[in-house]
């Protein structure tokens, strides 16, 4: 349920930052321990450029806008359960006194908080890339691979990893490592792609073509047009909210860029605050992040159960 203004009043049991796979999951593991639970969310998950999300369990093929909605209509039926539509800006407090500043002005109160914050991709600066982001221009292969194959595919070289992620990509169609004016690859890896059948391109590319979000072929500078149906690359990632960072979480790097420290049962170094999904581990995928959330749900209605007993 949208809960009203005087709502806020009442301190809840936990609030959930972050309204996709795995706060929602976190939220249902405490709606289920009847504690009551707020889920902020903003409805800007990671995913929402991907038309289709694949390798989830039962759900293979499912667009992910559905997919949340299915979920949160099943975490709707729970009467402890209140979804918040607006964005926290701001947290503090400490375990047991959480306040969760909202964009609109209310200020939440929970004993614990799980942070379902997502990151945000850094996209490379090339005409036709972030328009294809999630369609043709992708990340994981697992996710967005198998319908690809048997055609062209290209590899973006944007870390020292790409050549690597190359010799990945090859099980699925023959494969072009495009440089973009990168360097080039030592002679060990060069003779590892060989060996793979990966062609490497040099040249720095001017743009990406194709009808719609679909991709045909990747532009050179030279004039060149070289067949491509998918282009994968691996982008830099951010923290998509700052709340981590005040509430004084922890951080280490991760492949792609920076992600909150958790224990087994996601939580951080601060007390009662967990923390779930993308932001706080270094691979990513629904599953991943929908496990994620079990965990750090599961792991605060614990964390609540025994504080109770400890101050009897």
């Amino acid at each position: 349920m949208q809960p009203d203004v005087q709502m806020f009043a009442k301190p809840f049991d936990a609030v959930v930052i972050g309204g996709s796979y795995a706060g929602l999951s976190a939220a249902m593991q405490l709606a289920r321990g009847r504690r009551n639970v707020a889920v902020i969310d903003a409805g800007k998950p990671r995913n929402r450029f991907a038309t289709a999300s694949h390798g989830f369990f039962g759900q293979d093929g499912a667009e992910p806008a559905r997919m949340i909605a299915a979920a949160r209509e099943k975490l709707a039926a729970y009467p402890n359960v209140y979804f918040i539509a607006d964005e926290a800006v701001d947290a503090g407090g400490q375990e047991g006194a959480f306040a969760v500043t909202l964009a609109s002005g209310p200020v939440l109160e929970a004993s614990r908080l799980v942070l379902a914050t997502g990151i945000t991709d850094i996209l490379p600066a090339m005409p036709g890339l972030a328009e294809r982001w999630g369609v043709s221009v992708l990340h994981c292969p697992y996710c967005h691979g198998y319908e690809f194959g048997g055609a062209p595919l290209g590899v973006l070289a944007t870390t020292p990893h790409c050549a690597e992620k190359a010799l990945m990509i090859t099980e699925w169609g023959p494969t072009t490592l495009f440089l973009n004016g990168q360097p080039m690859p030592d002679a060990d890896v060069l003779a590892k792609l060989a060996r793979r059948g990966v062609t490497i391109e040099p040249s720095r590319i001017d743009l990406l073509e194709g009808k719609g979000r679909t991709l045909q072929a990747v532009v050179l500078a030279d004039g060149r047009r070289v067949a491509t149906t998918a282009l994968y690359l691996t982008p830099r990632t951010v923290m998509a909210s700052p709340l981590a960072e005040r509430l004084g979480c922890s951080f280490e790097d991760g492949f792609f860029g920076p992600i909150i420290v958790t224990d087994g049962k996601k939580a951080t170094n601060v007390a009662g605050v967990f923390a779930a999904g993308d932001a706080a581990r270094g691979m990513h995928n629904a599953t991943w992040a929908s496990a994620d959330g079990v965990t750090a749900g599961a792991a605060v209605h614990h964390s609540l159960i025994f504080e109770g007993l400890d101050a009897a």
